[in-house]
């Protein structure tokens, strides 16, 4: 059938317009916008509105109407704010610190804001502002009293409250300083112990519970910036295994003023202090207390009069005990909800502040992920868990006693829930490796109100996202192993490609998930025709205890067994080219492809190792001491698990290692020790160093880095 010219035009003009372009570096460091970004959604006390902190301005969000009112943008408070003075040294400043810039008060129409440091209650009816704090000290980690009377925050390393009526501020500790950490954290318990805030208000808002660290003991690491003509020392107080942690105690002060009264948790020298709650009641305060090697668990009721504690629950693992969420004080108090990996998964628990065994709530070879709330008057529990499937994460309730279990997000992909106060509804922002991120509004029972942001598809309407497959294999002892696969553009299923293997492999991430991918280094890979392969081996979470404990004092060695077997999996689909396999991998990943090149040679043909530990002597004290323990007592598995004494062995490799200068989390010391044994062993590599003060590149340099991380792979394999 011949068909008329004016409609061939029209279909190639149809063509041209919705073709997409290739995945270029400007899709990474120069996205383009769809005119909203994500943002922040925080519940007003009577679950009716949400006050939204999002584009670098605040609006709110009213459930009943649908709608959304613009409130006070940030420019026009950080221009109302005092400008606080510049530092005299760098802060090394944790970015895991979870202080809260938007607070609602209890009249669900005024906010608490935080902005350069100043504090400000925001009038979200009329949009104006009033400015709490006008001082050059920065107001840090503020704080709204349960009964709205008070505003509490640290200046330098001292507890302060500001009574909001009077604005009378009252100094409520007096002993901060440089080594005295008053309600501040030290580096490494955000980092590690996920602890994000130093002070609690009491339920009546009579006194502040507060740690207290005491870093004079840490190790200093001489941080240096060489970027001046005269060096300057940034020194950074940093433990690492075997030396001093910081003595952490829990006091309890109050609000008027006058002594701080310490709980009595026990030596504060051999422990960590990795949750805090108070009761209901007031008159006591529950500590999570766990050993130095982190096996040995205990939840301590303290009575906040005479500090005397008893332990609540005792918890012990052969290997250690993972830290995740924080105790739910129910009704009186008398109970709380919890959750333990003593099954081998984690699962729900309500256990008694009598002691006692815990009662268990859920149970099976799945994990429960995150609780979002509990619903005391329908008596009800929301949680994400990997039921569905191990690289899912669903939205599910449950009764308080265990039953009626119920799946509350029936689409798959990757969710996460906050409940309303209240109980009447959710927040669910979620993915999926075919849908972008979107955050909903659903009922308690699952069904779905609105939308409240909608997914920004800016970058996928633009450039070709290649699709992600992901393929499930066997271990050598017949564990199921999940990984991710994404073919090139153009694929020709009868070539034969180089591929690029990305490695994370440690503990406490979980790299396959069925979720919206952030379009980076791996979609770049694949548009410059590379095949591209992730796999989560033995030792990675979201598995169960078992499946990431593998590694117990044996880091490296099953980590490389398991993407050994990946490997093989790729090239027996029999489209990769086994001559060019090139391996990527960024801190935990940076130290896989360090160990694989020297305890595996010949495999990989080029390798990046970015910021890479390479012995775990260098690294902190609580994260490698509960994975190794301490040093004194297995000097072998140290020695044997870094790829510095292999450095010989590494052949047929080119390798570039890339870090930081001044990496706050692994010390550039890793890297110049692998280089020197590098060196001595002969071994050709290369090598590219950056000035900042992070874990990971940033800022307009990235561009520089994807560039070479690209022409080295387009050099080596192809």
């Amino acid at each position: 059938m011949k068909v008329p010219l004016a409609l061939c035009l029209l279909f190639l003009g149809s063509f041209a317009f919705a073709a997409k372009k290739p995945f270029t570096i400007d899709a990474i460091v120069n996205p383009p916008s769809s005119g909203h970004s994500g943002g922040d959604a925080i519940w007003s006390p009577d679950g009716s509105r949400l006050a939204i902190n999002q584009d670098d301005a605040l609006s709110v969000y009213d459930l009943r109407t649908g709608r959304r009112r613009d409130v006070v943008s940030f420019d026009r408070l950080n221009d109302a704010a005092i400008q606080p003075p510049p530092e005299a040294l760098f802060n090394w400043t944790n970015r895991r610190v979870g202080e809260k810039d938007v607070q609602w008060f209890k009249d669900n129409r005024h906010l608490l804001v935080s902005a350069t440091g100043d504090l400000f209650i925001v009038d979200t009816a009329r949009g104006g502002f009033e400015l709490l704090t006008e001082t050059p000290e920065i107001e840090r980690d503020p704080k709204l009293s349960p009964d709205n009377r008070f505003v509490s925050f640290r200046r330098g390393s001292d507890l302060y409250v500001l009574e909001i009526a009077s604005k009378r501020v009252t100094r409520l500790t007096r002993d901060g300083s440089n080594t005295v950490l008053n309600v501040e954290l030290d580096w490494v318990y955000p980092e590690e112990l996920e602890l994000g805030t130093a002070h609690w208000w009491s339920p009546d808002s009579s006194s502040i519970a507060y740690l207290q660290f005491d870093v004079t003991h840490e190790p200093v690491f001489p941080q240096v910036s060489l970027l001046s003509p005269s060096a300057v020392l940034e020194p950074e107080r940093f433990p690492q295994p075997g030396t001093p942690n910081a003595e952490v105690r829990l006091g309890v002060v109050p609000v008027s003023g006058g002594d701080t009264k310490w709980m009595n948790l026990g030596d504060t020298r051999g422990f960590l202090l990795a949750r805090v709650a108070w009761s209901p009641s007031g008159r006591e305060i529950l500590a999570e207390r766990l050993n130095r090697v982190q096996n040995q668990l205990d939840l301590m009721l303290a009575d906040t009069t005479s500090g005397a504690a008893r332990s609540v629950l005792h918890e012990s693992d052969p290997y250690w005990i993972n830290v995740k969420g924080e105790p739910i004080f129910l009704g009186a108090g008398d109970r709380f909800l919890w959750t333990s990996e003593r099954s081998g998964f984690r699962h729900l628990y309500v256990c008694s502040t009598s002691g006692g065994d815990p009662k268990q709530i859920t149970s099976g070879p799945w994990e429960v992920d995150e609780v979002g709330g509990v619903d005391e008057a329908a008596g009800r529990i929301y949680f994400t868990s990997s039921e569905a499937s191990p690289v899912e994460r669903r939205i599910y309730s449950v009764a308080l006693d265990g039953s009626a279990r119920q799946l509350l997000s029936k689409t798959p992909g990757w969710h996460s829930i906050s409940l309303a106060p209240g109980g009447a509804n959710y927040l669910d922002a979620w993915s999926s490796l075919t849908e972008p991120r979107r955050t909903e509004i659903h009922s308690s029972s699952g069904a779905l109100v609105r939308t409240l942001f909608e997914p920004n598809t800016a970058v996928g309407d633009t450039y070709d996202i290649l699709p992600t497959e992901i393929r499930t294999l066997k271990a050598a002892d017949g564990t199921l192993l999940y990984a991710r696969l994404i073919k090139p553009a153009g694929f020709d299923p009868a070539r034969k490609y180089p591929a690029v293997v990305i490695v994370y492999g440690g503990p406490g991430v979980q790299s396959i998930r069925d979720a919206w991918p952030a379009a980076g280094l791996d979609q770049l890979l694949a548009a410059n025709g590379f095949v591209v392969w992730q796999l989560d081996n033995r030792g990675s979470m979201g598995r169960g205890h078992a499946f990431e404990s593998v590694i117990y004092h044996d880091m490296g060695e099953h980590e490389l067994a398991d993407q050994k077997t990946g490997i093989d999996y790729l090239l027996q689909q029999g489209f990769v080219d086994p001559k060019r396999l090139g391996l990527w991998g960024w801190s935990y990943g940076g130290y896989m492809t360090l160990y694989t090149v020297t305890h595996a040679p010949g495999l990989i043909k080029a390798a990046i190792s970015g910021a890479p530990v390479t012995s775990w002597r260098n690294y902190d004290s609580i994260y490698t001491e509960r994975y190794m323990g301490l040093p004194d007592s297995d000097r072998e598995g140290y020695q044997v698990s870094s790829p510095i004494p292999a450095a010989g062995a590494m052949s047929g490799t080119s390798l570039l290692i890339i870090h930081n200068f001044e990496d706050d989390n692994v010390h550039f010391q890793n890297t110049l020790q692998m280089a020197d044994a590098l060196e001595k062993a002969g071994k050709r590599f290369s090598m590219l160093v950056y000035p900042q003060k992070a874990h990971g590149v940033t800022g307009p340099v990235q561009k520089q880095l994807l560039e070479t991380e690209v022409g080295f792979f387009e050099d080596h394999l192809r």
